[in-house]
């Protein structure tokens, strides 16, 4: 077996789910989920099939995410995975609603950050071990910088 770290191409207004699913109806119905949750939503997702012709299975709204999901889940190639590229919405938008699709197993990450998926390569195919989401600590939060924190929220609209 070999260990692996593929890193996630994105531009910097893009936000990504990268998921684990069961079933190749996971691209119809993530497709009506995230087509009916937020009005004005552009997103492309992209599943990799596991079994049968192993082709990577598509959807979305905009042809440029499609396209970016597609050439992300060919690159982590990992059997079952799905990849969301999502504008005009934030992951904690529609999280709650893809992870309620009846195929849905697993989330590995939500995130606007670079992204790197940790992968497991055998002779029989390939699997998502985890994600490396953003940077590393640089140290714990000062009473300003919770205030600051609190203030972003607000002023973005999350909290009142």
């Amino acid at each position: 077996m070999e260990l692996k770290t593929i890193k996630i191409k994105k531009p910097e207004d893009v936000n990504i789910i990268i998921g684990q699913s069961h079933f190749i109806k996971t691209v119809e119905d993530l497709y009506e989920t995230l087509i009916s949750y937020v009005p004005g939503i552009k997103f492309g997702l992209a599943f990799c099939e596991a079994s049968g012709p192993c082709l990577i299975r598509s959807e979305g709204n905009d042809l440029e995410l499609i396209k970016l999901a597609q050439e992300n889940a060919y690159n982590l190639s990992c059997g079952h995975s799905f990849f969301i590229a999502l504008k005009n919405a934030f992951p904690i938008n529609v999280l709650n609603q893809v992870k309620s699709v009846q195929e849905i197993c697993s989330i590995y990450c939500a995130s606007a950050n670079p992204v790197e998926v940790v992968i497991a390569e055998s002779s029989q195919g390939r699997g998502i071990l985890g994600v490396i989401d953003g940077e590393k600590c640089k140290g714990i939060e000062t009473d300003q910088d919770k205030q600051d924190r609190k203030d972003f929220l607000r002023k973005i609209g999350y909290k009142r």
